[in-house]
């Protein structure tokens, strides 16, 4: 089907580009950005009046719960969810029932997520066989199979040795290892330690839960040379830590989620577990310190985290409750939050959810707005106000902590491959 997109402001951060312009789309592709050749015969016409154009969003932290956790989530919901929020490209852990540690369970999920037509999923493989943090997976199959990168998900490596070994492979064949960075006998709790977390009794888990597993991270990556790139960072300290390695020239990148990004501990309330999350909020220095960190380009990505959980798992006594909160449909209005909040501005805004994370993802995300580009577009209304309540989220799973939030910009469009997987 060819498209013309009129009358939009396009903004494409990996170009630089912001101005009026159309677009025309054929063949799944951009054909032209601005200067539309007069035989172009559209066979719909899109009237972008007072909407911007972005490249497709892309979010490095996405759980889809399929397989195994069908009762919190499946694939097609989730899905529908990604690109209601101008998602086209989304990362999804290995921490699924089979684990994504074999060739055939990667094969099996790509397949039945593109059999969806919604948005493209690159799938992380798990490091170790079962998550268990023993034996390494067969990295090169997996590779093979689909998988972009290797993780734990929120599985600590408790073996110093294994963590090597994993690099040094990773090293040799230039994977990347994506690690949460989390000290296992440290991070058991279910709040951030501090006064708050003493005040209502609950088990803290200290800032060095983060920092010590990050130190280890960096002292393996200058022997090993591997690339690293860590997974929703959530302290001042761990901020520093990565700045410092960054300095030094170590591939290393980072993503902060839009929980840790916009919310502190004291949102937990009266013990309200829908801010049960994973890693938990912090103080608001830490809020503060990982807010100038995405501006000025230490953090690269923002994420939305998301981890859709069943009702049953949430309404229980907050250390008790699952962790994990609903994201996706939420990215988008969060991270323009956060550019004019911070005064980091809508490029840099728009630039973290789409051309910075993309980078990490190779030419499989196609985060661009130029001709030959794939047409993965969101079409959306920054000013259109709206507010998070569970009706509005597609997504199976409907408890985060923005729930009774009033939101600013509403994906109107979205488009992948060149086709209209979500508005019209």
């Amino acid at each position: 089907m060819n498209i013309l997109i009129t009358n939009g402001r396009v903004l494409d951060p990996a170009s630089g580009f912001d101005g009026q312009a159309d677009i025309a789309i054929a063949a799944g592709g951009i054909e032209s950005v601005g200067d539309i050749a007069t035989d172009f015969r559209p066979d719909r016409i899109v009237d972008a009046q007072g909407c911007i154009v972005v490249p497709g969003l892309v979010d490095l932290a996405a759980r889809l719960r399929e397989p195994g956790y069908e009762h919190e989530g499946m694939l097609a919901s989730e899905m529908a969810a990604a690109v209601a929020g101008g998602v086209t490209s989304l990362v999804c852990p290995p921490d699924t029932d089979p684990v994504l540690d074999e060739s055939g369970l990667v094969e099996m999920l790509k397949y039945r997520a593109q059999k969806l037509q919604c948005a493209r999923l690159f799938p992380l493989g798990a490091i170790t066989r079962g998550l268990a943090g023993e034996v390494l997976t067969e990295m090169n199959e997996l590779t093979e199979a689909g998988c972009v990168g290797f993780g734990q998900a929120d599985v600590p490596l408790t073996s110093t040795l294994v963590l090597q070994r994993a690099l040094q492979y990773a090293s040799t064949f230039g994977y990347t290892l994506w690690l949460r960075p989390q000290e296992r006998d440290l991070g058991k709790g279910v709040a951030a330690s501090g006064p708050l977390a003493t005040r209502l009794g609950l088990a803290g888990v200290p800032v060095a839960a983060e920092t010590i597993a990050i130190f280890t991270i960096i002292e393996l990556m200058r022997s090993t040379g591997a690339r690293v790139h860590l997974c929703r960072l959530s302290s001042a300290a761990g901020v520093a830590l990565v700045r410092s390695a960054r300095s030094e020239g170590l591939p290393l990148t980072c993503d902060v989620s839009i929980n840790s990004l916009h919310l502190c501990d004291t949102d937990i309330g009266y013990f309200d577990s829908r801010a049960r999350l994973n890693p938990p909020l912090r103080q608001q220095r830490d809020r503060d310190a990982l807010s100038a960190a995405l501006a000025d380009g230490t953090i690269d990505a923002l994420v939305s985290d998301h981890t859709p959980v069943e009702t049953d798992a949430k309404t229980l006594p907050f250390a008790e409750s699952e962790a994990g909160a609903t994201g996706l449909e939420l990215l988008l209005p969060l991270a323009l939050q956060w550019g004019e909040q911070s005064g980091a501005g809508m490029k840099r805004a728009i630039e973290v959810v789409t051309s910075a994370p993309a980078r990490m993802l190779g030419a499989g995300a196609a985060a661009r707005i130029a001709v030959g580009a794939a047409a993965d577009l969101c079409v959306f209304n920054p000013t259109d106000e709206w507010q998070v309540t569970p009706d509005m989220l597609k997504s199976q799973g409907k408890h985060t902590p923005f729930a009774g939030y009033a939101m600013r910009g509403r994906v109107r469009l979205t488009l992948v491959g060149g086709r209209i997987v979500h508005g019209g």
